[in-house]
């Protein structure tokens, strides 16, 4: 196969399963908004279960409930026949995973959810099949071809069932009121994690903070200013609010006369760039990007008064960066 060949093939792929997206979204109808409401009132965890790659999605829509603040698992359907049965309660919710939805593995389960009255939603392409008669809501995948369809290959189908659990996943976090600060709590480490962590979480407090009254004296204010290291001083006013502040670029535009100043009159009012506590690192993170100018330090500002000092290297020690 040439390399031109090779692309044919993979944009001819791409532009079938987004075929079958696009028709999905179209067929999205009553039964989904449905399905959502009976996520929203388990009292229980959200079941996911399949076999084979109906499985392999099945585990990853699990992953992506508890990810978003959802009480989900993954139960294989063959190891719930063996006694995973019993990890299912009356209060949970199974969503079960099988194209032709005629799986024979499923029927334990499914006579499992008859008989504890336990909801049942299935994701079929066939709505009569055993699965589809036996579940409580049916959200069925479009009739579109398999990538592979000389193979009937698990392709455009699996696709169809990552984007619908997706989508569900996404609908339940909105209803929920799902926020960044709550999905950061299911994701402590990694990148996601680092940017996910706030201002908060990373600034120097403020025993670390280099700060002067406007009336100080530069002389003061630069001993302030080489004692904390952080190549800034932060300039107040008798209420103790931030008025300003004074950087080395600051210092060079003085310098005729700069002893003899005081910090309220070498600082840049503002300054500019502050953060609150509450952001989020990744935001914090733009703001110093930003090339008008850029920074590496920011104060962080609470109600007008400093409370803490953030620094680039902060956030690159933490992986935001």
């Amino acid at each position: 196969m040439t390399p031109s060949e090779a692309i044919a093939v993979g944009r001819r792929v791409l532009a079938a399963e987004a075929d079958a997206l696009r028709a999905q979204a179209d067929a999205l109808g009553e039964a989904f908004a449905n399905a959502l409401d009976v996520l929203y009132a388990a009292k229980g965890r959200i079941i996911c279960t399949g076999i084979g790659k109906s499985g392999h999605v099945a585990r990853k829509i699990a992953a992506t409930f508890a990810s978003t603040g959802s009480n989900a698992m993954f139960v294989h359907a063959t190891e719930a026949s063996h006694g995973d049965l019993g990890m299912i309660g009356e209060d949970d919710v199974i969503l079960a995973l099988s194209k032709t939805g005629e799986t024979r593995e499923l029927a334990d389960v499914l006579a499992y959810a008859s008989r504890f009255k336990i909801p049942l939603i299935a994701l079929t392409a066939r709505p009569d099949s055993a699965l589809g008669r036996a579940a409580n809501i049916v959200l069925q995948l479009v009739d579109a071809p398999e990538a592979a369809d000389e193979l009937n290959a698990p392709t455009t189908s699996t696709t169809l069932q990552i984007a619908l659990g997706d989508a569900l996943a996404v609908a339940l976090l909105e209803r929920r009121g799902f926020a960044p600060s709550d999905f950061r709590v299911f994701h402590p480490g990694g990148k996601l994690g680092a940017m996910l962590r706030t201002v908060a979480d990373l600034m120097h407090g403020a025993d670390e903070l280099p700060l002067v009254a406007a009336g100080a004296s530069m002389r003061e204010a630069l001993l302030v200013m080489t004692e904390k290291r952080w190549g800034v001083v932060g300039v107040q006013d008798t209420d103790g609010r931030l008025l300003g502040a004074i950087t080395d670029g600051d210092l060079r535009r003085h310098i005729d006369g700069l002893l003899e100043r005081t910090a309220g009159e070498v600082m840049t009012p503002g300054p500019r760039k502050t953060a609150p506590p509450g952001m989020l690192a990744a935001e914090a993170l733009s703001i110093m990007s930003d090339p008008a100018p850029a920074v590496t330090v920011l104060f962080v500002v609470e109600a007008g008064r400093p409370v803490g000092i953030l620094h680039v290297h902060d956030l690159l020690r933490a992986g935001v960066i």
